[in-house]
């Protein structure tokens, strides 16, 4: 799809024009999306912007523009075409093997700083993908070290390097294998963030989901509940991995609650808590141990 934008253009104008490019192509986003590339391609603030919006884009900003706007009318999402995201104030990159960290997780990350009772914690993030679970967690808690599992050798890539580029890179490993099998013990915490639409879903996602997501980072098999399985089976046969106190935080799926929670029960463990994201849907399964638990099966924190 042929895109001009002349290099006089100014800023004020160029945002309104891929606006109305993009509202064109009904996308639903369309304005807040034309401000958030011109801002971050252009690298100016909300106040560039308005004290300075008559400045011209220029060559070098006309260029980068008109290819980012080409690819969201093809329905690239933008954080694709940025290759970068802002999750918990910290910026991570993103790669083809990696999904774009999203709101409902810093609900995980939430309820996983709030079980910690170690100061010096040891962490495992399973399905680390982009590694934004770690190194947020790392990034709070000082005391903290943590190891980030995958099986995709290119997201433990951009793990390690969005490690680093945060600060944590010292105080993190990025190991591949498959769920637990990879790593030793004993951790404070384990969490994840796993594979959780049933395989008869992804034909239905949106477009910019089901074409631009890695579709094994979403897959969680028939009823979208493989990966629990596999890593409650890895917890419960090597109760090394946790340790005197340990705790495991899943995030879940809207519907999945109880399923996630019966698999934990079935094997002993304790639902200590299922935590609800901003939106009131179920979006965090907390699992302990059955000993040395305080008897808070069921609770759900709002």
């Amino acid at each position: 799809m042929a895109v001009a934008l002349e290099p006089s253009l100014s800023r004020a104008e160029a945002r309104l024009r891929i606006a109305a490019a993009l509202e064109r192509a009904g996308i639903a986003e369309a304005r807040g999306d034309a401000r958030f590339l011109l801002l971050q391609l252009l690298g100016l603030t909300q106040t560039d912007l308005a004290l300075r919006g008559n400045e011209p884009i220029g060559p070098a900003g006309a260029e980068a523009l008109a290819d980012a706007l080409r690819q969201r009318l093809t329905g690239v999402p933008v954080a694709r075409i940025l290759g970068e995201w802002e999750f918990r104030g910290l910026t991570f990159a993103l790669s083809p093997e990696t999904l774009v960290p999203r709101p409902d997780t810093e609900t995980l990350v939430e309820t996983a700083l709030h079980l910690v009772r170690n100061p010096a914690p040891r962490i495992l993030d399973l399905g680390t993908g982009s590694g934004c679970i770690l190194v947020a967690l790392l990034d709070v808690l000082p005391g903290a070290r943590g190891i980030g599992l995958d099986r995709s050798a290119d997201a433990l890539s951009t793990a390690r390097g969005n490690a680093i580029r945060n600060g944590v890179g010292n105080r993190s490993a990025f190991v591949q294998g498959d769920w637990c099998a990879a790593v030793g013990g004993p951790f404070d915490l384990i969490v994840s963030n796993p594979p959780y639409i049933a395989s008869g879903v992804i034909p239905t996602l949106v477009e910019e989901v089901r074409e631009h997501d890695p579709i094994a980072a979403l897959d969680g098999g028939q009823d979208g509940l493989d990966a629990y399985r596999a890593i409650i089976r890895a917890v419960t046969e090597r109760p090394a991995l946790l340790a005197a106190g340990g705790a495991l935080a899943f995030e879940i799926g809207y519907d999945q609650a109880e399923p996630v929670s019966d698999l934990g029960r079935q094997v002993g463990l304790t639902v200590e808590a299922i935590t609800r994201d901003l939106a009131g849907h179920p979006r965090v399964v907390t699992l302990r141990p059955s000993f040395g638990v305080t008897p808070t099966d069921n609770k759900v924190v709002q």
